[in-house]
């Protein structure tokens, strides 16, 4: 699970975001302001850091070049401060990416998980019950046996893993998958390759425990 470090004085950001990131396989531990941040960063490691401008003391910007100086640690900022002049400021500061508030948990989720791996802190080896996906190789195995997975079943499976947690609509599955072997993908294709995926993951097929369906709503990996 991903070490997330976030930087707000909003106790209401900082519980919704907390709650929304675990559902994403990252662990948020907050600092109201820039002391308590410093404190933590000497304590333990992290894999990134979110970053608002104004704090409960000192501000972002101070902490983003405290950080820049000491640690390698890839930085967002995420604030109500969104002019130009402010976007420009923590960009050139070292930060790796901007957010304007009011932001969608979930493009924050996806622009954190781009910003992990352009740094090359993406986690290779996720597991799901006893499969073991290691996205580097592109190597899934259940219980130690080497699964032998299409194209798309692969990408399928990504999609899950990468939304732990969310109820996912064929829709918004079907846009995930769109054409990635070249072929064409419709409402039938995907029921056959949700089929065959849980035939290959699944202790018992047709009672699946893994991807699991949510009924009149799609499916869900917890």
């Amino acid at each position: 699970m991903y070490q997330i470090l976030l930087v707000e004085d909003d106790r209401t950001i900082v519980t919704m975001l907390s709650d929304f990131l675990k559902k994403e396989s990252m662990e948020v531990t907050a600092a109201a302001g820039q002391r308590r941040a410093m404190e933590l960063l000497a304590e333990r490691d992290f894999d990134l850091a979110l970053l608002d401008v104004s704090l409960e003391d000192g501000n972002g910007y101070g902490l983003c070049r405290q950080i820049r100086e000491l640690k390698d640690l890839p930085v967002i900022f995420v604030t109500a401060s969104s002019d130009e002049y402010s976007v420009i400021t923590g960009l050139d500061l070292g930060a790796d990416d901007y957010i304007a508030k009011p932001f969608r948990p979930r493009e924050l989720a996806s622009r954190i998980r781009s910003v992990l791996r352009r740094c090359g802190r993406a986690q290779s080896v996720i597991e799901l019950g006893d499969v073991r996906v290691d996205t580097e190789k592109a190597d899934v195995r259940k219980n130690g046996r080497e699964l032998n997975l299409s194209a798309l079943e692969y990408r399928l499976l990504l999609v899950f893993l990468n939304n732990r947690g969310i109820v996912l609509s064929r829709n918004r599955l079907l846009s995930e998958i769109w054409d990635i072997a070249g072929d064409y993908v419709n409402d039938n294709t995907l029921t056959v390759y949700i089929k065959r995926l849980r035939e290959k993951i699944e202790d018992d097929p047709a009672n699946p425990t893994l991807i699991r369906t949510v009924r009149g709503l799609g499916y869900k990996v917890d």
